[in-house]
């Protein structure tokens, strides 16, 4: 699943039968079944969650179709395709190839933990402006692992980065535009670019809800009476209805 290398992780394609790997849930003793389910707690995405599952049950299963965290996609489901990297305790894993059951008391962060909007991640913004995503059906994984290498190391090469994707396989882009987006992310992370640069609609953003501006009541105009254009001559508005002739 994941090994150390320098400061940066693994490719996440290393499978958990692997000797060589270090398992990064630390999993010694599993919590009794009970029912048929076994009861786990654990962290996901800063949320501390109790849960239960079927002791045959993937991390994958478990984000996807209990937790309906759906960034996490379900590609070839077994272990090949890298489409459904997670951090597990801060080290990109295939959730596919990890037990759902294996997880107590780790913490599980998904592309869903990257923010948006005013917030906007480097890597989101420089996946856009490079056009990186195209199907999109990668993209989270991709993310996940770019994630993991960037929290390691600020200052990739582009040989790290090739490294630190290896696991995720890509049919659109051919990668350059993948590479290209990490690079830009992290010299935004630096303070070397920019950030939200040209992004469209920044314009047209509402301003906060807690506006003082929109708190102060508005000035309603007194009602005036209207005119009322009758055959091209101009009529006062009648006060009171006409009662209808009885002849």
């Amino acid at each position: 699943m994941t090994s150390s290398h320098g400061n940066q992780p693994h490719s996440p394609t290393q499978r958990s039968d692997d000797p060589s790997a270090s398992h990064a849930a630390p999993s010694s003793t599993r919590p009794a079944a009970i029912g048929g389910l076994v009861p786990l707690h654990l962290r996901v995405n800063g949320d501390a969650l109790a849960v239960a599952a079927a002791p045959s049950r993937t991390l994958l299963e478990l984000l996807r179709y209990d937790l309906d965290l759906i960034g996490t996609k379900q590609g070839c489901d077994k272990g090949d395709c890298g489409a459904c990297t997670v951090q597990l305790n801060g080290a990109p894993v295939l959730s596919c190839l990890v037990l759902a059951v294996d997880c107590e008391g780790c913490e599980v962060t998904t592309v869903e933990a990257l923010p948006g909007g005013d917030r906007l991640h480097p890597l989101l913004d420089a996946f856009d402006r490079t056009g990186a995503a195209q199907c999109g059906f990668c993209t989270p994984g991709v993310l996940v692992s770019a994630r993991a290498l960037l929290e390691q190391n600020r200052h990739p090469s582009r040989d790290d980065i090739r490294h630190a994707l290896s696991g995720n396989l890509c049919r659109c882009t051919g990668y350059k535009s993948i590479f290209d987006a990490v690079e830009l992310a992290a010299s935004m992370l630096r303070g070397e670019e920019p950030r939200r640069l040209g992004l469209p609609g920044q314009q047209h953003l509402p301003p906060p809800i807690d506006d003082p501006v929109l708190r102060r009541p508005k000035a309603t105009a007194p009602p005036t009476a209207k005119t009322v254009v009758d055959g091209g001559q101009a009529k006062p508005p009648r006060s009171t209805p006409v009662e209808p002739s009885t002849r």
